[in-house]
């Protein structure tokens, strides 16, 4: 007979990953909450720049916005107190069977890590000559040919404006592909 370790045992090998989902901005509290009911969940956060009255501001925020990864094991555990903690809403289904995350998806996250536990987001490099359309400031909506990177935070874009080209640098974080 062959025994299954995934099932026998209450070790962190026979638990597997699965979704919660929160309440809107309520990730951090059903985390803290779960944890202290003696679950281990897990909750990947990345800095995230956004523009508040103008101004960029960088943000330190959830990768998947009202989700939350929590490892249990489906015979030993006592799931009923999960969908009634502080800050949740349900565990993810499909149908009537949770939705089961592969580990090697926990294990890749976990990898990108800085120090801080924040994400390292690959950036989106453009080539000179890419088409980019500008999503924000003064030339919103406007598209135009991407020219190189002045900084860290800038770049300069050629726009046709009334017939005429115009070198302009606006914010990395306000273009996108065209």
């Amino acid at each position: 007979m062959i025994l299954n370790l995934k099932t026998a045992t209450n070790d962190p090998a026979a638990r597997d990953w699965y979704l919660v989902y929160c309440k809107p901005r309520q990730e951090s509290v059903a985390r803290e909450n779960l944890t202290r009911q003696g679950f281990e969940t897990y909750l990947p956060i990345m800095r995230d720049v956004r523009r508040r009255q103008g101004k960029r501001v960088v943000l330190i925020a959830p990768m998947f916005p009202r989700y939350l990864f929590i490892h249990l094991n489906r015979q030993t555990d006592n799931w009923a107190p999960i969908r009634s903690t502080l800050g949740v809403v349900s565990i993810v289904r499909f149908g009537r069977t949770a939705a089961r995350v592969p580990d090697d998806l926990v294990t890749l996250l976990r990898s990108r890590e800085d120090l801080q536990g924040l994400q390292i987001l690959p950036v989106e490099e453009y080539k000179p000559g890419s088409r980019v359309r500008i999503t924000q400031g003064g030339f919103a909506g406007y598209e135009g040919i991407f020219q190189a990177s002045s900084s860290r935070d800038r770049v300069t874009v050629l726009l046709d404006v009334l017939g005429r080209k115009a070198l302009t640098r606006v914010d990395s974080a306000s273009i996108e592909p065209a």
